[in-house]
């Protein structure tokens, strides 16, 4: 089948609906209208088991970009430096999508490929189709079409209407995925860094500065975070360490903890009681948030009596108010620890300006 055949082909298919698997500068994906609310269903029914993660989109141009996301100034030096390539960039969504393509924050990541045959396609549609990866949720990196085939079932087979197969691809990592949405950009995920941006300066930070002007903006950055170390909770657990000055938002931060894990309790200060426990079911996901107060633990038997040492395993999330206080009991930190440092400026305003210093 001859180039212009194969586009004509994929415009036809996406636009009836279908499903489309493409090959692109980091791996295959799969697409579909990202506009279409039966094809995106079609999509999530193929990807299996998405537990509310969000989808992304591929365009071909800034401008059509902008038709579906606010871009700020953080996202418009991002697109000017590193796209059309590996990199997907979240901004502030416009909601003009179909349910479940926008995180449930209302953000949206946004993908403007390398790649002249998926560039063609997409111009030719003219409308945005999602961006993931074709292979199954938590399956092979799909390089090839026998990396997609032999890990789905037949049931998903028959959800893929087109595929184009242009052999196996190079062994790229996936994008590298930017959050621009925070008062500071962050990156969730450091994949592929391709010709365009080798001469830059552009890694994973150990810590960032976020900004939160109110308890409302401290709980969306604590519900961001727990998205994006979802998976290491399912696999694992997630402690997430709190230290600040009385006042400075600690429990506000574990409100957002427990928002994003859809818990419906009210959540108070555990001072007097140590730690405080609560069921949740996010996604289909069954786990439990500890919420412990370490301002009087002062030995690893206080920790044992605590608990903490049996809290840490897969679908639990520890938030710890006064980390530091274990932080010296401990011989070795607990993996993966994320360590929020909240520092207070009343200068501000009547409020203040929460510095949220966040280190991996």
């Amino acid at each position: 089948m001859q180039q212009t055949q194969i586009i004509d082909q994929a415009v036809k298919t996406l636009a009836a609906g279908g499903l489309i698997i493409f090959p692109s500068e980091t791996t295959y994906g799969a697409g579909v209208d990202a506009t279409n609310q039966a094809a995106v269903d079609k999509l999530l029914a193929y990807k299996a088991r998405r537990e509310g993660k969000p989808l992304s989109i591929a365009v071909s141009s800034q401008v059509e970009a902008e038709k579906y996301v606010k871009l700020n100034s953080h996202a418009k030096s991002f697109y000017q430096k590193f796209l059309p390539g590996p990199y997907t960039i979240i901004s502030e969504g416009r909601h003009k999508l179909a349910q479940g393509v926008e995180s449930e924050f209302g953000t949206l990541g946004v993908r403007i490929p390398d790649y002249e045959l998926l560039l063609k396609i997409l111009r030719k549609f003219d409308k945005p189709i999602t961006a993931t990866s074709a292979n199954a949720s938590d399956k092979k990196r799909p390089y090839e079409i026998e990396d997609i085939l032999n890990n789905i079932s037949a049931k998903q087979r028959k959800l893929i209407d087109f595929m184009i197969d242009v052999g196996k691809l190079p062994t790229n990592e996936p994008s590298t995925i930017i959050d621009t949405t925070l008062s500071t950009p962050v990156v969730l995920r450091q994949g592929n860094i391709n010709q365009k941006s080798k001469d830059r300066k552009f890694s994973v930070s150990t810590q960032v500065v976020l900004n939160s002007h109110s308890e409302a903006e401290t709980k969306s950055i604590a519900g961001k975070i727990c998205l994006q170390h979802w998976n290491q909770i399912k696999k694992t657990s997630l402690v997430i360490g709190l230290d600040g000055e009385l006042g400075a938002g600690k429990t506000i931060f574990a409100k957002g903890v427990a928002e994003f894990l859809q818990i419906r309790e009210p959540i108070t200060s555990p001072t007097y009681t140590y730690v405080r426990e609560y069921d949740f079911k996010r996604h289909g996901v069954v786990g439990k948030l500890f919420h412990l107060d370490a301002w009087k633990v002062e030995s690893e038997a206080d920790l044992k009596n605590l608990g903490f040492f049996d809290m840490l395993r897969a679908n639990n999330v520890i938030v710890v108010e006064w980390w530091s206080q274990i932080e010296r009991l401990l011989t070795s930190p607990p993996a993966p620890l994320l360590c929020v440092s909240i520092e207070t400026d009343l200068r501000r305003g009547e409020q203040g300006v929460r510095f949220l210093k966040i280190k991996n």
